[in-house]
């Protein structure tokens, strides 16, 4: 761990690099980010070229605290308030209209922008000594796993980066809940670890789907947060049955999954945590661990359908759409219980 000394010269080092133009990957509580000064559009612009991110693609930008809305938004409802005070430091974006300082490069020339206050001491500690607002998506190539570590972030950007500090792993692991707040009745555009039910609690009223009108967010492609390895998700009944059929096709097999199973040799498993939490905070470094081991397939049971499941769910089903997968499931006309997913957004 570093002293308090060597950490407060990192941050102000990524503070003056922040300052001058350059890019900063720093930890957050969900994932690593990719920051730059979100009223530089030049500097934003970097972030798009390292990560090979479409221009049209939004930002989120991250603050110190709740107050700072008021610079990057207007027209604030109450309830952004309330989910401020209630939710922030911590994994909820909330998409409000644009301030007129906002940059179109950041918001995708969209009239909103999406903010939130990471929960994590060596992020909040940037962005004080820093003083502005960072625009972060998260620190790796577009449409791929997102980062959970300093060195997931190095192994794929390499030097890319002006600075790269190391808060160790991700608390979380998934990105946050953002919650679209720009019009007449709240919608929930990606889902996380704050849940739908914790929101309509906290609001007192039930949080709309997205509708093709919504904005455009992170992280909702239909295919996204994918390994190079073709991913397939099994539900738990197919799943020893699946992984002997691509054992059969003489295939190199890797599997993640709650229940035990009892595999040749050939088979590589590993083993889940029974809760959405865990899933969360080890899927991506699983992932990441897995896809560089020469596997033909990553085969993952899917997680249970309900509300605690559902942003794992969300991960799990973009992951896999990135590859059309044959399979004994697919030869006998059987598949996935697939939740929701929408492609009327973006990462």
């Amino acid at each position: 761990m570093l002293s308090t000394g060597k950490m407060f010269s990192n941050v102000q080092e990524a503070a003056e690099v922040l300052r001058g133009g350059g890019l900063v990957a720093f930890p957050t509580e969900t994932v690593y980010g990719l920051g730059a000064d979100a009223e530089n559009p030049a500097a934003v612009a970097r972030i798009f070229a390292v990560k090979g991110r479409p221009a049209d693609h939004p930002l989120i930008v991250h603050v110190a605290t709740p107050d700072q809305i008021v610079h990057w938004a207007r027209e604030i409802p109450p309830m952004a308030w309330h989910l401020a005070r209630r939710y922030w430091p911590g994994p909820l974006t909330l998409i409000l209209r644009r301030a007129s300082c906002v940059p179109d490069i950041v918001t995708g020339g969209q009239d909103t922008v999406g903010l939130r206050v990471p929960d994590h001491p060596l992020a909040l500690a940037l962005l004080k000594v820093f003083g502005g607002g960072i625009a972060a998506p998260s620190a790796n190539r577009f449409g791929r796993v997102s980062p959970t570590t300093a060195a997931h972030v190095r192994e794929e950007l390499g030097d890319a980066m002006d600075l790269i500090l190391d808060g160790g792993p991700c608390r979380v692991g998934i990105e946050s809940t953002i919650l679209d707040l720009s019009g007449h009745q709240p919608r929930l555009l990606r889902p996380g670890a704050i849940t739908l039910a914790e929101i309509e609690a906290v609001l007192k009223q039930p949080i709309a789907q997205p509708g093709n009108e919504a904005p455009r967010v992170p992280g909702m492609l239909r295919s996204h947060y994918a390994p190079k390895t073709p991913v397939c998700l099994i539900p738990p009944a197919y799943l020893e049955a699946e992984v002997r059929w691509h054992l059969g096709q003489g295939q190199r097999v890797a599997v993640l999954s709650r229940i035990a199973l009892l595999l040749p040799d050939a088979c590589l498993w590993k083993g889940m945590p029974d809760y959405p939490a865990g899933w969360a905070r080890e899927l991506y470094a699983r992932l990441r661990a897995l896809d560089v081991q020469c596997f033909d397939y990553i085969l993952i049971e899917a997680p249970p359908i309900g509300a605690d499941w559902r942003a794992v769910r969300d991960r799990l089903e973009r992951a896999a759409s990135a590859h059309h997968v044959s399979s004994l499931r697919s030869s006998r006309g059987i598949s996935a219980p697939f939740g929701e997913v929408g492609d009327h957004s973006v990462n």
